[in-house]
């Protein structure tokens, strides 16, 4: 490989030197007719070579808090955000459309804001139905899906 580079150098240098008028030392017609002729077809040949284009296929995933590839073992932490972290903030509820219904919640441990809308995937929880006061969420544990309610907090002095 080495050899093979140093003659690829060797045939550029030649190139320019022939291709700026000069002569090289050493060389005596047909031999240097040779390498011009060897290196016209390695620089043909080079120029034919197309540049290689790499593509790279993206993935991403919906609202999911954790990489399905990675263990759960190993991503510790990366399942959040927890039922119990949540709070609800508002809830806008459309009775006729239920597909309009928007969510809006803040997770307690590190202030990040979801605005979520049925079937969103909030870290391993699924919203399943957005009420007037409250969102069903569907948590798939070991296989065995279970239903838990978040509700509003009502203030005090405040009517429904």
């Amino acid at each position: 490989m080495a050899h093979r580079r140093h003659r690829v150098s060797s045939v550029i240098g030649i190139l320019a030197a022939t291709a700026c008028g000069f002569e090289l030392p050493g060389t005596a017609g047909s031999a240097a007719q040779d390498q011009t002729a060897e290196s016209a077809q390695v620089a043909e040949d080079t120029a034919r070579v197309q540049p290689l284009q790499l593509v790279r296929e993206v993935f991403s995933y919906r609202g999911a808090g954790r990489d399905p590839f990675r263990s759960l073992l190993q991503s510790g932490g990366a399942v959040r955000p927890f039922l119990e972290d949540l709070r609800v903030t508002s809830i806008y509820h459309d009775p006729r459309y239920a597909a309009r219904s928007v969510a809006v919640l803040r997770d307690l441990s590190d202030g990040r804001r979801y605005d979520i809308r049925v079937n969103d995937q909030v870290g391993r929880m699924r919203v399943a139905e957005i009420r007037a006061f409250e969102i069903v969420f569907m948590i798939e544990d070991f296989g065995m899906p279970r239903q838990e309610v978040l509700s509003v907090r009502r203030r005090e002095g405040r009517s429904p």
